[in-house]
């Protein structure tokens, strides 16, 4: 096999920390036909992913870097995550998160879908919907979405 031009993607795990609302930022894409990946950096001030929803074409895992983090699936115990744990999501599966502590939640996603790196307006290409199966997305006002207001001159690195 050769590289035929394919480039390793290089990254940093730094984003500013938020007073309010929340960021998505993704760091490095890759789409072939062989397969494709995504990784994002995301923080919340408050909230979270509120209302279940899955991602029908996308597993993903996140991974907490700073504060801590409730994940909900219907019919399961609450997972409560902190530092350095993480959660595997398969695609289809009906999920939601919020906020667990004071401090600004930073989580790493990783999902096996292809997204625009930073800057560019996301694809709509996991297949997110809410539980009665309706398109729905990551700013709908069902699922509590507000931009983020970043506490100047702080950054989870």
């Amino acid at each position: 096999m050769t590289d035929q031009g394919i480039a390793a993607q290089t990254f940093r795990l730094r984003t500013p920390l938020l007073s309010k609302g929340r960021s998505h930022t993704i760091l490095a894409s890759s789409k072939a036909d062989t397969g494709a990946m995504n990784v994002a950096i995301k923080c919340y001030a408050e909230g979270g992913e509120n209302e279940f929803h899955a991602h029908a074409k996308e597993d993903h895992t996140f991974v907490v870097l700073q504060g801590r983090a409730r994940f909900y699936q219907p019919d399961r115990s609450v997972c409560e995550l902190g530092r350095n744990e993480g959660i595997l999501i398969p695609a289809g599966a009906l999920y939601k998160f919020e906020t667990a502590s004071a401090e600004p939640l930073v989580l790493l996603r990783v999902g096996n879908a292809w997204q625009p790196v930073a800057g560019e307006a996301a694809a709509a290409n996991s297949g997110r919907h809410d539980t009665q199966g309706a398109e729905f997305g990551a700013q709908a006002t069902a699922n509590k979405g507000s931009k983020g207001v970043p506490i100047p001159g702080a950054f989870y690195e």
